[in-house]
């Protein structure tokens, strides 16, 4: 996946429609990405914005790296690094579609509505959670399908309190075709 090497802008939209797939305790949860956000070096929102530190270590890690933390000492929220390695950026990813694993999710989520349109949402259903940081894409969960499979739609980014201007938040329109 030599396009991860692209920064975190130009990655993020083409995520849009590929689908990610977790095995967690031999259970497979898989979803269709409909929403991510781009956090580029020099961006103020980034977690890698006052450099290299054990927490954030993965995402200057080399393309296809994950990067999970906790938010707000709540929720896991992943990430894929891109860039060039060592370059710190990585793109979130924010919300899909259940394609898989549907009863699973809904199990560790504890309801039925609502299982992956945010970020926590996401990792709580398809089981990710800190173990996963610094893992390889293939490792632990996959990305499959093809990029910029999507039409999409850019916004400001959400949930930050700074850098919150810059349109780098991409959400998935109609299939592309």
């Amino acid at each position: 996946m030599e396009w991860l090497g692209a920064d975190a802008d130009e990655v993020a939209p083409r995520l849009l429609g590929m689908v990610l797939t977790t095995r967690v305790d031999g259970e497979a949860t898989s979803l269709t990405i409909t929403e991510t956000e781009a956090y580029l070096p020099g961006d103020a929102a980034s977690h890698a914005y006052r450099g290299r530190t054990p927490r954030n270590a993965p995402m200057f890690a080399e393309p296809g790296t994950v990067y999970v933390y906790r938010s707000y000492g709540i929720h896991w929220c992943v990430n894929i690094v891109t860039g060039p390695t060592g370059s710190g950026q990585a793109v979130l990813i924010r919300g899909g579609d259940p394609i898989e694993g549907v009863e699973t999710m809904i199990r560790r989520r504890g309801r039925a509505d609502h299982l992956t349109d945010g970020p926590g949402k996401l990792c709580q259903a398809m089981g990710i959670d800190g173990s996963f940081s610094g893992s390889r894409l293939g490792e632990r969960f996959a990305l499959t399908g093809e990029p910029g499979a999507r039409t999409w739609n850019s916004t400001p980014r959400i949930g930050i309190s700074v850098g919150i201007d810059a349109e780098l938040r991409f959400v998935a329109s109609e299939p592309a075709g």
